[in-house]
């Protein structure tokens, strides 16, 4: 070698993961399933294929915005690579320019409607980090800012890591197991193809398939082409023993890995998409779904409980309960304070319940409701009660109600919820579906991830025990946990009855 003369940098992609990630022609690769596969460095390596096509951009998006420039986080391991190809970095607009013009972005979908922030955008390449982490709607709005003018056909490049009850596990389903949980190795990054029509993914192993086999769409569409209208997708799971440098640079990471609990290591070492690990949910999620079914002693006790839908913007819940089996179900998706008493008076009489027995969110337009049909108010940001026997130090009700219905009712299997077509009226109609958005939802399934979406939360700085707070919540969901807040609402009456120093 010439004396003086440095030997370029070679950056390639490793073997396995890396290379059919890298390599995969479908419009939409989801790829990893597992911790230390080398997902960012392939998604950094993607976004810089086109970096000599000067009309050419890509967009990360990361939920939250400190998820981009938390140390070790997508921004610095950019600025550990891009500049080896030319990037040129923008700290404040957190934006890299390559030599030809092309530009990588790194941007936040914090809140479910920040997506109308792109509203007009043509984005080549979109590339979701952790892609679990932000809703289904986020997901699909997103994909209609996925267009190109640059010559490039506009692809998405998606990581993530196992979540069972995420829509992502629904959506790679055809690639996993269910009844192990472990990736099917003969199906990983095979392409498949779909078109998403009235809400629904229709799946086949080739366009063909599905155009000669839902006709009746394309005939809809007279001007589109049917292959035009169709995308290919594939799942690629990878496995840290594929990543070779991290294994050469950071031998203990696999070490602690190794170090977790069983369950852990099954979702992040072994990608398994059947086991759950959530260690701050307040709601054991077994039994969540035990509720359906529990059989809980009768009690003539009969109460209401209502999440009025503030300013009209949210779902207004009302349960009738008969001791802590949930009797009656009613979802008016549109509201105002005469809305809610009328519901509330006709449920009163059907089940004679007290006025006294009404506990009603008194925020927003709950507060006109408590005054006007004069029933019991909730305000979640109250005090916690002082009870006999229950040191815990709770933030505020709110908190202390939660943890009482984990604690003592959810988690001991002491509550039913009745969820059938005789049980439930959404907007005076008997439905266990609600139409959200242009998603039909069942209130079953909304239920349990209301309660999936409490998690526990640090202590603050006083000792007080804390829940993750509604902005939390609502970035979980995509929406407010009105079914879980409607729930809630019937604790305080269990204080009644006992030792209470207000």
């Amino acid at each position: 070698m010439t004396a003086g003369i440095k030997t370029p940098e070679v950056i390639k992609p490793q073997p396995g993961f890396q290379e059919k990630f890298l390599s995969s022609p479908a419009d939409i690769v989801i790829g990893g399933s597992g911790a230390g596969v080398g997902k960012t460095f392939a998604e950094l390596m993607e976004s810089i294929r086109h970096k000599n096509n000067k009309d050419f951009g890509a967009v990360f998006f990361r939920r939250t915005y400190p998820q981009i420039t938390i140390e070790g986080g997508l921004w610095d391991e950019s600025m550990k690579f891009y500049p080896k190809v030319g990037g040129r970095p923008n700290e404040t607009k957190r934006t890299w320019t390559f030599p030809k013009g092309s530009t990588v972005s790194f941007a936040h979908l914090q809140h479910e409607k920040d997506v109308i922030t792109y509203q007009g955008a043509q984005i080549p390449l979109i590339i979701f980090d952790e892609l679990t982490h932000f809703t289904e709607k986020q997901f699909w709005y997103m994909l209609s800012r996925n267009r190109s003018t640059c010559g490039v056909k506009p692809y998405v490049r998606a990581s993530c890591n196992p979540d069972p009850d995420s829509w992502v596990a629904r959506l790679i389903e055809w690639y996993i197991d269910q009844e192990t949980g472990f990736p099917i190795p003969e199906r990983c990054g095979v392409v498949r193809y779909f078109i998403r029509h009235s809400d629904i993914v229709i799946w086949g192993d080739s366009k063909q398939e599905i155009i000669k086999a839902h006709t009746h769409i394309f005939e809809t569409l007279p001007e589109s082409k049917p292959d035009d209208l169709i995308k290919s997708f594939t799942f690629i799971p990878g496995s840290i023993y594929e990543n070779k440098e991290l294994m050469k640079k950071d031998p203990q990471y696999l070490a602690n890995l190794m170090a977790q609990d069983e369950d852990t290591k099954l979702r992040l070492l072994h990608s398994n998409w059947k086991v759950r690990t959530d260690n701050t949910s307040l709601f054991n999620f077994d039994k969540i779904k035990d509720i359906f079914s529990n059989h809980v002693s009768d009690n003539r006790d009969r109460y209401i409980t209502c999440d009025a839908a503030r300013f009209g913007r949210d779902l207004c819940v009302i349960m009738v309960w008969r001791g802590w089996e949930v009797v009656q179900i009613e979802v008016i998706k549109k509201s105002d304070v005469h809305d809610i008493i009328k519901a509330i008076e006709a449920a009163r009489l059907k089940f004679q319940v007290a006025k006294s027995n009404v506990m009603i969110d008194k925020d927003g337009v709950g507060a006109g409701t408590v005054q006007m049909g004069e029933y019991k108010g909730f305000s979640g940001g109250d005090s916690p009660k002082k009870i006999k026997g229950m040191k815990e130090n709770y933030k505020n009700l709110k908190t202390q109600c939660y943890y009482y219905l984990a604690d003592q009712k959810v988690n001991m299997g002491d509550i039913r919820i009745n969820v059938n077509n005789e049980t439930c009226i959404v907007d005076g109609v008997r439905s266990t579906k609600i139409k959200m958005g242009t998603k039909v939802e069942d209130i079953q399934d909304l239920i349990r991830d209301d309660l999936r979406a409490i998690k526990r939360a640090n202590v603050d700085m006083e000792g007080k025990i804390q829940i993750n707070n509604k902005e939390d919540q609502k970035i979980i969901l995509g929406r407010s946990p009105d079914f879980g807040d409607t729930l809630m609402m019937r604790v305080p009456f269990e204080f009644v009855n006992k030792d209470v120093y207000l």
